[in-house]
């Protein structure tokens, strides 16, 4: 889970994180390979147990897989943080699972995501650690700039699918029957460069996510920050950050429900809270509570 060249948005948020905690004074080093079937994580497992140095305090892992990989390194403490598929997918969730007898701090990016931890399964009780987002790259600024830059009519209503509208959980049926009911164009995500989501959400009217399933909500947060009306089903931390804000909507789909919201939001424009309640989520704030699991798990190391 770390950008690379061909893929520049995969893991981004855990990028931001390394970043957030180098911010906050951690001396951290970062492993990443490319992923695949197990001869990839054989050659990343490699790849660490090659490095030279001496134990470190922490040993952290993104994704529940990458936690057998980092066996190849010492340290104190493993930690370990799952972030969807690892606990979804069957195969890779036996796979995942079976690694918490190595990990002194589990971890999800979610509550949703850590009810699917079997009680007793860990050695110590699971914490929900997100990464955040990057406010710095994350802000509102005009749409009809964003508009311009991406060749879109001022004037046409737009609705965003903030995904890879390939990926099935992500639920694209269902935001094309929305745009299609409230006569809106609609924008997907999926290989594009960080530094341009930005971009696409400014120049949406609203952004959607009908999903099945979310790991934890980034997206939801990240359409927040830039002050945009959002409607999501209730996965993740959706109810937790969507509960009372006007001008959003956090239901189950319904295509009648929504297009309802939907209607409101285009004649809304903008949220007054939005960037507010994305800020609990910061990468710099979800880091200070990883770096208090660690400390709390060295304690007892």
């Amino acid at each position: 889970m770390w950008p690379s060249r061909a893929r520049p948005d995969r893991g981004i948020f855990v990028a931001d994180q390394a970043e957030a905690m180098r911010r906050a004074g951690v001396d951290l080093d970062v492993h990443h390979f490319e992923p695949g079937g197990a001869a990839a994580y054989l050659r990343g497992a490699a790849r660490l147990a090659g490095r030279r140095g001496g134990q470190y305090d922490v040993i952290h892992s993104h994704f529940g897989l990458s936690a057998w990989v980092a066996l190849a390194a010492r340290g104190r403490v493993r930690a370990v943080t799952f972030h969807g598929t690892d606990l979804n997918h069957p195969r890779s969730r036996r796979i995942s699972l079976a690694a918490l007898r190595f990990t002194d701090l589990p971890a999800a990016a979610s509550a949703d995501l850590a009810a699917l931890i079997p009680p007793g399964r860990a050695k110590a009780p699971v914490q929900v650690l997100p990464c955040g987002i990057s406010l710095e790259r994350f802000t509102a600024f005009d749409r009809g700039q964003a508009r311009s830059q991406l060749g879109i009519d001022p004037g046409e209503r737009v609705i965003l699918l903030p995904s890879d509208p390939t990926r099935p959980e992500k639920r694209t049926d269902r935001a094309t029957e929305l745009a299609e009911a409230t006569g809106a164009r609609l924008l997907t995500l999926g290989g594009i460069e960080p530094d341009r989501v930005p971009l696409f959400i400014n120049a949406a009217d609203l952004v959607a996510i009908p999903s099945e399933r979310e790991g934890f909500g980034l997206a939801l947060l990240e359409a927040l920050a830039c002050n945009r009306p959002v409607l999501a089903t209730p996965t993740g931390i959706a109810g937790e950050a969507l509960g009372g804000v006007e001008g959003a909507l956090c239901a189950e789909w319904d295509l009648r429900t929504w297009t309802a919201a939907a209607e409101s939001a285009f004649a809304a424009g903008t949220l007054d809270s939005g960037r507010e309640i994305a800020g609990r989520w910061s990468a710099d704030s979800c880091a200070r509570k990883v770096i208090e699991a660690w400390e709390t798990a060295l304690s007892r190391a």
